[in-house]
């Protein structure tokens, strides 16, 4: 683990930022940018799950993709990926797929974090690819962002907790973990 830098609190703040816009959409609030070596943002992406019927379109998944086409290769060797919820699995593997040099995430998911919360897919022995990791910059801010909207939305009518075109029982992704968000992404 690195020490985080000053422009380590701007990049996440950006990620923030994207958070908010996915909650604004009524997404869980997790949001990613992606910056070159060159220090400049290259993409960004918030959870679009709901928007996109896909349950493949978590924020770091969103912004690999956005990253890729902007860079016309799916390679984003030396790119730094900043998110405000530690990745799933599934984020784990794209980002070592995408040969990322370093991630920097918030707040820890301990229900599904693939970077040791719970699983440790990130710079496991076997692979060939490692990532540098920095965790908990601006951890309590994130986890409050994800616990608020948790709280917010079991408190509502359970017809508006969760939009549902498939007919599924709202909110029947929630349980009484406010800060193990990523299975309801």
């Amino acid at each position: 683990m690195t020490e985080p830098s000053t422009s380590d609190l701007v990049f996440l703040r950006a990620a923030i930022t994207e958070a908010h816009a996915a909650e604004l959409a009524g997404e869980v609030p997790v949001g990613a940018v992606i910056v070159s070596p060159t220090g400049d943002i290259l993409a960004s992406g918030n959870n679009r799950v709901l928007r996109d019927h896909d349950p493949t379109a978590h924020a770091e998944i969103v912004a690999l993709r956005n990253a890729g086409l902007a860079l016309s290769n799916y390679r984003l060797t030396g790119c730094t990926l900043y998110v405000t919820l530690e990745p799933c699995a599934m984020c784990a593997g794209a980002i070592l797929h995408a040969r990322i040099a370093r991630l920097v995430y918030a707040a820890p998911d301990p229900k599904a974090g693939a970077c040791g919360s719970v699983l440790s897919v990130m710079n496991h022995p076997q692979l060939n690819h490692k990532v540098e990791v920095t965790s908990g910059l601006l951890a309590e801010d994130c986890s409050a962002l994800l616990q608020n909207f948790f709280r917010a939305r079991r408190q509502r009518p359970a017809a508006l907790a969760h939009p549902n075109p498939q007919g599924e029982r709202p909110g029947s992704d929630l349980d009484d973990n406010e800060e193990g968000c990523e299975e309801s992404r």
